[in-house]
């Protein structure tokens, strides 16, 4: 899709997304260019400043689900923006088969975990605890007894999968990403190979379980004056291990340039632990997990030839880094992990 279709899209909506949330007129649109899934834009009307999404990747009823939770963990002190909601109390409007929510802009930047200070990662972790702390209270649903299975990656079919890729690379244009991309994947089916009697043991995860937000990174948290001011992108709640959730944000925010920094790994992992004290053996079984999914998954060359994005190429490349430092350093990302 084209900008100016993005942009003829939005421009048809308007009308009606003004009409349904009580915008007033609008006065000026920008596109935001930096999400990587959903299509965003700032708009100013005539009530205030508000960001629109439109959804592709979520089916409209989970959003609607995700979306009305917003509200409580506000009232929590989470800083989680709350939807606008139409004269019908719907908050995604249905318009030319398109769904969009509108919400209160909020201004800040996106900082990457490693720009963060000691101070502001410990912050960051106790952030994490108190919202799944505020998502035990304003839950979606109810739990489950027992957390479902997490199907632990079978090295052959990973391996099976590698070679796929590297057939469609091969016969893709030549690029420098896809030459390099083919001999990372090379090097990955080895790495599988040798490290497999590591991968988990079983497919139940350990450890406490509830509401997480799925993605709780950099991209979704906006700063201001050194605080988080708002979480963003609640598409992803779901009910997970909160270990897993942990362990996925550490390396998103922490896993930068081929490393962990394990100073904040360390230290993120505290600031979580003095509000939610998540076992360190539970812990420590989310980041194997963790790991061995990094191993066996390519989801990021996926999205890379069938979206024909070389961001989410570059973002393999870096990742392949990071898991072959990780897998080096497990001891190492192990203990930090467990610090308090």
């Amino acid at each position: 899709m084209t900008d100016a279709t993005r942009e003829d899209d939005l421009l048809a909506a308007l009308p009606i997304l003004s009409r349904t949330f009580g915008l007033g007129e609008v006065r000026s649109r920008e596109f935001l260019a930096h999400g990587l899934m959903n299509r965003n834009w700032r708009l100013d009307t005539d009530s205030g400043a508000y960001a629109v999404k439109e959804i592709t990747d979520v089916p409209l009823p989970k959003v609607r689900r995700n979306l009305a939770v917003l509200a409580g963990l506000a009232s929590d002190g989470i800083p989680a923006p709350a939807p606008l909601a139409a004269a019908s109390g719907d908050l995604v409007a249905e318009i030319d088969g398109h769904g969009y929510c509108v919400l209160p802009w909020v201004d800040g930047e996106h900082v990457e975990g490693t720009e963060l200070t000691l101070d502001q990662v410990r912050d960051l972790g106790a952030v994490l605890a108190r919202l799944h702390e505020s998502l035990r209270r304003h839950a979606p649903g109810p739990l489950p007894e027992q957390l479902p299975a997490a199907k632990v990656g079978d090295p052959a079919k990973a391996d099976r999968a590698a070679v796929v890729l590297i057939d469609r690379l091969a016969s893709a244009p030549v690029t420098d990403v896809a030459k390099a991309a083919i001999e990372a994947l090379d090097e990955r089916r080895d790495l599988i190979t040798r490290h497999a009697e590591a991968r988990p043991e079983t497919d139940v995860p350990a450890g406490p379980f509830g509401w997480t937000h799925g993605d709780f990174q950099y991209r979704n948290l906006l700063r201001d004056d050194g605080r988080v001011v708002a979480v963003l992108d609640w598409d992803r709640l779901g009910v997970r291990p909160y270990g897993e959730e942990v362990a996925r944000t550490v390396q998103v925010q922490f896993g930068v340039g081929g490393v962990f920094d394990l100073d904040r790994v360390a230290t993120f992992c505290s600031g979580y632990r003095s509000v939610i004290d998540l076992p360190e053996a539970d812990l420590a079984d989310a980041v194997t997990r963790l790991w061995w999914k990094r191993m066996t998954d390519f989801w990021q060359l996926e999205f890379y030839l069938d979206r024909d994005d070389p961001t989410f190429g570059d973002m393999f490349l870096s990742d392949e880094a990071l898991l072959h430092w990780w897998t080096d350093r497990a001891d190492e990302v192990q203990a930090a992990y467990a610090a308090r």
